[in-house]
Order: C-alpha cells, then structure tokens, then sequence
C-alpha cells in the first residue's frame, strides 16, 4: 500500500451498514436457524462472494433476491428452504434493510477522521443512504442543521441513484473527488466489500482500491490490497505515514546542514 494517501472513499453497504438482523431473524428461525450477529454480518460477505463470481451481473431489479439466496444459505438454511426464506426476507424489508450498523464500523470511522485526511461515501444505493448514515450516527456531509449530529463528518455522500450513475462506473468516483478537490490517482483509497463493483470500479478510475474482506473470502485477491477492518485500515495508514516523517535526529541534522550553509 502506497505511504502517501490524499484521500479516502468507502463504500456504505458492508462496510458501514448491513441488513436490519431485527428483520432477517424471524424468517431465519422459523426455518430452523439461529445466527448471532457475528454470523449475519459473516454470511454478508459469503453473500457477496458469489455477486462477485457470477458470469454476469444481475438484471436489473434482482440484485436484492440474489444476495440473499447467497445469504440466507451461508446462514445455514437447507437448500430445499431457500427460495421460501428469501421470499420472506424481501417482504420483511420492504422499503427498508440497510440499518445495521457494522461491529466496529463507528469505531473504524473515527479512526480513519483521525488521519485528517479528506474522506467521502460512494454508495449504490436507492437514494436513502446519506439520511440513513446520518439518522444511524455514522457520517454525515454537511448541510443543513450540522450543530451536534452525531458521527464522523465527510466531505460527500454520493448515492448512485441520486446521481445517476453506478459503480463499477468510474465517473461515480470522480463526482465524490470533484466534491472533495482532490485528483484521481492511486493515492486515493476506495474501500469496498465487492471485487465486481469496488474493486473494478476504483481500478477503473484510477484509484488503489482496498478490498474489506474480514474472512479472507476474496475470490481474486491478486492487484489489489486487504483489510480486514476499518480500525486496522487506520493502524496501517498510521504506520506507513510515522515512517515517511523524519526522525527527531534525521530533523536535527538538516537544521545542522542549514546553519552550516
């Protein structure tokens, strides 16, 4: 991973925010399974290991149902029962789903704030994200009544649906850099859960994209970087930034040097 970074993207959905467990639970039991949260937020990122290996993406409109058909059987539902689970799971969320907020995502989020470096949301997303992050207390951009709101402040919140284009299109990236006034290079992280719309997409803008793969499930882990968590992410920025500062002997002879001149 590169030392010098100018700025920071991440995605929402399995990054931040996972399906409601309030509403994924009952369906799951009544099907003879009892995931604790540890193993819903695990089952998401099983889920999205088959997204990122299908031929295909999926048509419009199925992405939500084949998710979940990847979800609820990394759960432990037995195949027989799956279409059934699923059926009852999309009308459960109707309207609503992404409104967990991830075990340690809070956490993570200050950490990477504490960098100072300018940081943003890309999201493909259904146009509720950026009151969702700021209603759960995890981001916000600014706007309106910002005295108090609770989480870590961004520069932007781009929402695919709002702005018209999706990843792994790379002009969604360049809108959030356009807001953020920073060029698109490989000193710009994007972090995401999927190698099929993250991956791809910052590769294709041009940016050093970072895998968030808590498990080691990456189905293509060469050219690109892991993490496996937002709080780790910002340990390893921390680090590599400490060693491109000079030493307290290395500033003293370069103050040394000068006076000499």
């Amino acid at each position: 991973m590169s030392s010098e970074v100018s700025a920071i993207l991440l995605d929402a959905g399995g990054v931040l925010l996972f399906p409601e467990p309030d509403l994924l639970l009952p369906p799951l039991r009544a099907a003879g399974v009892s995931p604790d949260l540890a193993a819903l937020e695990r089952a998401h990122y099983r889920a999205m290991v088959g997204q990122d290996l299908a031929g295909v993406p999926p048509a419009a409109g199925t992405w939500w149902r084949d998710y979940l058909s990847g979800y609820v059987a990394a759960c432990g539902v037995a195949g027989d029962r799956c279409a059934e689970v699923v059926g009852q799971v999309v009308e459960a969320t109707r309207g609503t789903a992404w409104t967990h907020v991830g075990t340690g995502a809070t956490d993570g989020m200050r950490a990477l704030a504490a960098l100072g470096l300018p940081m943003g949301i890309v999201s493909n997303s259904d146009g509720t994200v950026q009151a969702e992050l700021r209603r759960l207390g995890v981001c916000y951009a600014p706007g309106g009544q910002d005295a108090d709101v609770p989480g870590v402040k961004v520069g932007i919140v781009v929402d695919s649906a709002v702005a018209g284009v999706a990843k792994p299109d790379p002009a969604i990236f360049r809108i959030a850099l356009d807001a953020l006034g920073v060029p698109a290079s490989r000193t710009v992280l994007h972090v995401g859960d999927s190698v099929r719309y993250d991956v791809a997409g910052a590769v294709a803008a041009g940016l050093q994209a970072v895998h968030l793969d808590p498990h080691g499930f990456c189905p293509a882990p060469d050219g690109h970087q892991h993490a496996r968590s937002l709080a780790g992410l910002a340990r390893t920025l921390a680090a590599l930034s400490a060693r491109r500062l000079p030493s307290a002997a290395d500033r003293l002879r370069a103050c040394q040097t000068t006076a000499r001149k």
